[in-house]
């Protein structure tokens, strides 16, 4: 049965247009409206995501048509929308943006695949009449494309305003939805390296969303947006994102680090954990000195490094982790738990101890090391993938090895990873990547974890080593 979701697409012209901005506000509205809204983010950003759970009131799903197939794409929006009455989806980069010059995984292939309307955020500064011809511009492009409405963002003021909304009006049957003026000395959302800083980070987050939601409800029209999704064709009903049957983690204990300096996990990742029985134990790398009683120790991405001498002063959890590590304890790093389990990171010129389970040290840089989306082959023996198996995910790191070698798991077929072409280090039972993979589009990694997870229990209560690697590190 075809199914009723109210939607719509915000996007821009390019990034930093205030697409961040309008569906925070969007949303924080609705909910204060009680309309339940979900919230997604088109591409793989975890920070974005971060900021529209908050400002919804629940997880927002990242979809992104490289990571994961069409398909699941389109089952991980309609599953994911439950019983929300309307849904927002803030896009990245510019619409028509993607991998390759034909857009592929664009925004605008998005829209067209969910059928969803699409509202443009424009920065307007130093524009008048040629936002009408870029609107147009947009328009034609691709006319399966539905664009339903424009907001003016960054308006000098209301003579500025005037011609820009007058020359729309004559050359396109594109609304003007709202104008948001250049905002003096207020800068709602702050940012740094990474893009946003985590609102798990931010001192002031609910106040951040509160700005954005009263600077949206003062300038922009939120009537007529909520029509342009209400008026949203209905979808189809799609098949379960996937199976879970064959992934059995009952009776497992499974760690995460989960504080202000981890914080990049997909919904999905932990949620295929917890639904295959294992039990999530939440760890904090800044306030918990012991490591409990586990069977796996999942590491994610975030920012350790901004917070250095906090994780640094733990060391009593360090040492415990790089001793389960030596005792054969699988744990799977990603890009910031890459950093923590190194030996040390250099940060202007300063060497800061980490963990030091793998032999390496990095370095934090000025700019990007690895930016963009990766592939990847598995061509060397490890804990949690098989030898031959190809995955797609991504990356984002300021930080390089610098110094030191492992042996390593994953062959580049895109993108940067550790050195050389390569990524995925290898010492005993722990993988430490720079690679971000979503569990939707890389059922291995499910799998992988669960089964290194149970083969260590067995090992732990039979006290075989046999079925780990019990290398000491």
């Amino acid at each position: 049965m075809p199914q009723k979701r109210s939607r719509l697409l915000i996007a821009g012209l390019s990034g930093d247009s205030g697409k961040t901005l309008v569906s925070l506000g969007v949303l924080a509205n609705w909910r204060e409206e009680g309309l339940n809204p979900v919230a997604f983010k088109k591409g793989p950003d975890y920070i974005d995501a971060a900021w529209l759970s908050a400002a919804s009131g629940k997880s927002a799903h990242n979809l992104d048509t490289y990571l994961m197939s069409s398909d699941i794409v389109f089952s991980s929006f309609d599953g994911n929308f439950g019983d929300s009455e309307i849904g927002l989806i803030e896009g990245n980069r510019g619409l028509y943006d993607g991998v390759d010059s034909e857009g592929v995984h664009s925004a605008a292939e998005l829209a067209k695949l969910l059928r969803t309307p699409v509202v443009i955020v424009m920065d307007v500064t130093k524009m008048t009449r040629t936002s009408a011809a870029v609107l147009r511009g947009l328009q034609s492009f691709d006319d399966k494309v539905h664009i339903a409405g424009a907001i003016l963002n960054r308006v000098a003021g209301k003579r500025h305003e005037d011609i820009i909304r007058q020359s729309i009006e004559s050359y396109s049957d594109i609304p003007v939805l709202g104008a948001i003026p250049k905002l003096k000395n207020k800068k709602v959302l702050p940012d740094r390296h990474l893009g946003l800083v985590t609102p798990q980070e931010h001192p002031a987050m609910i106040d951040a969303i509160e700005n954005a939601a009263e600077i949206v409800k003062g300038y922009v029209n939120l009537e007529k947006l909520k029509a342009i999704a209400q008026a949203a064709v209905p979808l189809r009903e799609s098949a379960s994102m996937f199976d879970r049957s064959q992934v059995n983690g009952s009776d497992l204990r499974i760690g995460y680090f989960q504080d202000s300096a981890f914080t990049f996990y997909y919904p999905e990742n932990l949620s295929v954990l917890r639904e295959s029985g294992a039990e999530l134990i939440p760890i904090s790398s800044i306030s918990d000195s012991e490591l409990p009683d586990i069977d796996l120790l999942y590491i994610g991405g975030g920012f350790p490094e901004t917070h250095l001498v906090k994780l640094a002063e733990n060391r009593s959890l360090m040492s415990r982790v790089k001793k389960a590590a030596g005792g054969g304890l699988p744990i799977y790093a990603e890009c910031g738990g890459l950093i923590y389990l190194s030996e040390a990171i250099i940060v202007d010129t300063k060497e800061i101890p980490m963990a030091g389970v793998l032999p390496v040290k990095v370095e934090l840089f000025e700019k990007p090391q690895g930016h963009g989306y990766c592939e990847l082959a598995v061509d060397a023996p490890n804990t949690f993938y098989q030898t031959g198996t190809r995955m797609r995910g991504h990356e984002f790191h300021y930080t390089g090895i610098v110094e030191g070698s492992c042996p390593s798991a994953f062959r580049m077929k895109r993108g940067v990873g550790c050195f050389g072409e390569r990524d995925g280090l290898i010492v005993g039972n722990v993988l430490a990547n720079y690679t971000h993979v979503h569990a939707l589009g890389t059922p291995e990694w499910s799998s992988g974890l669960i089964e290194a997870a149970r083969k260590y229990k067995i090992s732990k209560n039979t006290n075989d080593c046999s079925n780990v690697d019990c290398i000491s590190v």
